[in-house]
């Protein structure tokens, strides 16, 4: 499995393929100054690439390399940590990392390309769009819905049955007690919209 990024995200994806015991082929980055990556060295070609996981932390990024790569005829492997907790009622669609200590409850279904963080909780039936990022401690409870390219800020928690729409940025510590529109920054106790992005 190669991983396309050699951020800090790509470090943790890194660990999860380790502890899954899946064998790590290499990094790929169009950056020419990054050489070295965890003891590996950096390919700057695609070339012998059949299999990856994008590890960007940009959602619009991460979507636009998807489809970049998807047309050379790259397929998309996932990652899931040991640690995390799932239900087998569960799905996770390709691309998608699920990290360290992430709880993923019944009937949930989580799109492509998607980052579960570190200690997120994903209640039942949740359903996330393709591109979704769950911050770390970010609590999700029942029936929620999370739209395309969103973004959960860290120790956020949306009440039950709430619906937050596509390309929308909630911010860290937020606690959403109603549904949230397309492609606005909101946040706050309780989380309001404070403007369209």
């Amino acid at each position: 499995m190669y991983l396309y990024g050699a951020g800090g995200h790509a470090k943790v994806v890194r660990d999860i393929l380790e502890a899954c015991s899946i064998p790590f082929s290499g990094v790929v980055t169009d950056n020419p100054k990054e050489e070295m990556f965890m003891e590996k060295e950096i390919i700057h070609s695609l070339e012998n690439v059949d299999e990856a996981i994008i590890c960007v932390g940009n959602n619009r990024t991460r979507k636009h390399l998807a489809e970049e790569l998807s047309q050379v005829g790259i397929s998309f492997g996932t990652a899931v940590h040991p640690s995390v907790i799932m239900s087998k009622y569960a799905s996770v669609d390709e691309g998608t990392v699920i990290m360290q200590g992430a709880v993923v409850q019944s009937c949930t279904k989580i799109g492509k390309h998607c980052i579960i963080n570190t200690a997120a909780s994903i209640d039942h039936d949740n359903l996330l769009g393709d591109f979704v990022h769950i911050s770390p401690h970010a609590t999700l409870c029942g029936e929620v819905e999370v739209g395309e390219g969103t973004w959960i800020g860290a120790g956020s928690v949306v009440k039950q049955c709430v619906k937050i729409g596509k390309w929308s940025v909630i911010g860290a510590g937020s606690v959403v007690v109603n549904d949230i529109p397309d492609g606005v920054l909101a946040y706050g106790n309780p989380c309001k919209v404070i403007k369209k992005i």
